[in-house]
């Protein structure tokens, strides 16, 4: 099952970097939020939006790529802050470049999408937030009271 704690440890964990489709230059934007929170725990972000990428316009410091097939580098997740009929496509591209993830941001559901995926190999994820995920995993939610639903007596590595 794809959004049990050790499979989404081991996307975490595995993982380094990640295609952000959707990616918002503008600070208050949730996109903008979670990849800077996933930059600043030591993941490459690559920005994907076509409305930055005409402009030249560089996002978190990288440039931004109008699709995932403009990227030219090795992508480990696809993480998704499109509309839930958007997704389609996505996950085309995200098999064509050789990702290894496509994750659904919370609110975005294509099971069409996470089926294309999983049939291609990749591992899938839907309605969950990279960040959300990995502050409950590996970040120390824990320490403010969130219950995070890991039950463990030893710190995850």
């Amino acid at each position: 099952m794809p959004d049990d704690i050790r499979t989404l440890r081991r996307i975490l964990k595995s993982s380094r970097t990640i295609a952000v489709v959707g990616l918002s230059a503008q600070w208050h934007r949730p996109s903008f939020f979670a990849a800077k929170y996933m930059q600043q725990h030591g993941y490459r972000i690559v920005p994907v939006n076509p409305r930055y990428a005409a402009d030249g316009v560089p996002v978190l410091g990288e440039r931004c790529h109008a699709d995932l097939l403009a990227i030219g580098e090795r992508v480990d997740i696809v993480d998704v802050f499109r509309r839930s009929e958007d997704v389609l496509p996505i996950a085309r591209q995200a098999i064509e470049i050789g990702a290894r993830c496509l994750w659904q941001q919370i609110g975005v559901v294509n099971a069409e999408a996470d089926a294309l995926a999983r049939a291609a190999g990749l591992d899938s994820v839907m309605d969950r937030c990279v960040k959300i995920e990995h502050a409950r995993l590996f970040g120390g939610l824990n320490w403010a009271g969130v219950n995070t639903g890991v039950i463990s007596a030893r710190r995850p590595v």
